[in-house]
């Protein structure tokens, strides 16, 4: 008797693998329309390949289909709710026509395509935008669902006021200027893949970024570029946003004067790559790249982020870490701000500096705060850097990571600090027990009981 419950027991398992082998290399269904898209996308356990070629959202959605959507409290373009679907994307555009946000009279927030269900895999898509139709702050897409896997995505991000600005007048409150934002991907859902995408920001808002509680997610091969604007330019401007504040800005800059100041670089977007709460946990990026971005990389969770092989290009800050971060074998240059502000403890940073080559005005190539950090500074490809931007070690970020504003010095204590270029350094006030094994010079010590060990030039 036991030994036929066991051969029914195994019986049941191969039968079951069978089923998910047969399942898993069926031939794919086969759609041609944005309409069949959205009706599978509420189904469940199927491999489906849409046609190629270029969808216009306007064509699914019209005037009466949008009625009823506000009626029924739908906002979403397409809401993937189903689970354990691969959807096949290659070669298929789907264009958003950005006018729909306002005829569907967007709430706050509203992500206009969203996956709530879990276990899918969607690949190869090209999302693109016309127009400017603005929101009261959203993302162009979401995964809010658990265990879902992004492949080789390319979205385009437009659509936001005031544009050409970056944050200069606030981000969302308190503002000179009251913004409508558009973000570009959004992860909420935890254990989420996102690999070989691009993010394309034409717009203010955030690039690839995390809300809630979401963790366990893997950031592969990505990429996100947006632009960038001189603050010279900006003041020319004899007409619009900016000129009808008389160019009040929300944050001081370093004489205390609330007013936009020449000599620098701005983001017209936010950060490339962002979390937003504290918890956080276990964030891994790998060869990724964020390019005239504001913030490359700002991670300032304390529940441990992994950055290895990473790139960032133009930014006003690149990489910003909290708690627990590891960076390793990344780079950067701090051609419009600076390469790192680390304000967290037990954080260990490797960076290859890529020499700065730009006349804009920036105060510090790295601001150290905390404890118990170890960070190795390398020359990039062993090219000579340039000396004019200190490591200030025991110093805060500026208000707001704006790099028109002052800084200030805080706590750094038990810093191990291998700098295997010539930049100098200077130690703050607040500094104890740190030890710097340096080429470069030392331009101040107010510190205590600190080490200073020199490599032989």
């Amino acid at each position: 008797m036991e030994k036929n419950k066991v051969m029914k027991r195994i019986l049941f398992i191969f039968l079951l693998s069978v089923g998910f082998i047969v399942q898993m290399s069926a031939k794919p269904i086969i759609i041609s329309s944005l309409k069949e898209l959205a009706s599978y996308a509420a189904q469940s356990n199927n491999t489906v390949k849409l046609t190629p070629g270029v969808y216009k959202l306007t064509d699914y959605l019209n005037n009466d289909s949008i009625v009823e959507r506000i009626k029924r409290k739908e906002y979403q373009y397409l809401n993937f709710t189903g689970s354990h679907n691969s959807f096949d994307l290659k070669g298929v555009e789907i264009e958003i026509d950005t006018k729909l946000r306002e005829l569907l009279k967007f709430p706050i927030h509203t992500s206009e395509v969203l996956i709530t269900g879990k276990d899918n895999v969607l690949s190869g898509l090209k999302k693109t935008s016309v127009g400017n139709g603005l929101s009261p702050g959203g993302a162009t897409f979401e995964v809010a669902g658990e265990y879902n896997t992004i492949k080789d995505f390319i979205i385009y991000v437009q659509g936001s006021f005031p544009y050409g600005y970056g944050d200069l007048f606030g981000k969302g409150g308190p503002d000179i200027i009251r913004h409508k934002k558009q973000s570009g991907f959004l992860i909420t859902g935890s254990n989420t893949k996102v690999l070989g995408c691009k993010l394309y920001m034409r717009a203010f808002g955030h690039g690839f970024f995390i809300q809630k509680s979401a963790g366990n997610i893997l950031f592969e091969n990505c990429y996100v570029e947006g632009e960038l604007r001189a603050t010279d330019d900006i003041l020319k401007e004899t007409e619009g946003p900016a000129f009808d504040v008389k160019f009040r800005t929300w944050t001081p800059n370093r004489e205390g004067k609330y007013i936009v100041t020449p000599g620098y670089m701005k983001s017209l977007c936010e950060e490339g790559f962002r979390t937003y709460n504290r918890d956080n946990k276990n964030i891994t990026f790998i060869n990724c790249t964020a390019k005239n971005t504001r913030g490359g990389f700002e991670l300032r969770t304390n529940g441990g982020v992994r950055l290895e092989d990473c790139t960032t290009i133009g930014t006003e800050r690149a990489y910003w870490v909290g708690n627990d971060a590891v960076i390793k074998n990344c780079k950067g240059d701090a051609n419009y701000g600076p390469l790192l502000f680390l304000e967290g403890s037990n954080v260990t940073v490797d960076l290859q500096i890529v020499p700065r080559e730009s006349d804009k005005l920036v105060h510090s190539l790295i601001t150290i705060q905390g404890k118990n950090n170890k960070v190795t500074l390398r020359s990039y490809k062993g090219e000579k850097e340039k000396v004019d931007l200190p490591i200030l070690i025991g110093y805060t970020h500026p208000e707001h990571g704006e790099s028109m504003s002052p800084y200030s010095e805080a706590p750094c204590l038990d810093l191990q600090l291998i700098n295997k270029t010539i930049i100098p350094i200077v130690l703050g006030q607040e500094t104890e027990n740190c030890v710097v094994e340096t080429k470069g010079e030392i331009q101040e010590d107010k510190g205590r009981n600190n080490t200073i060990k020199y490599y032989r030039k």
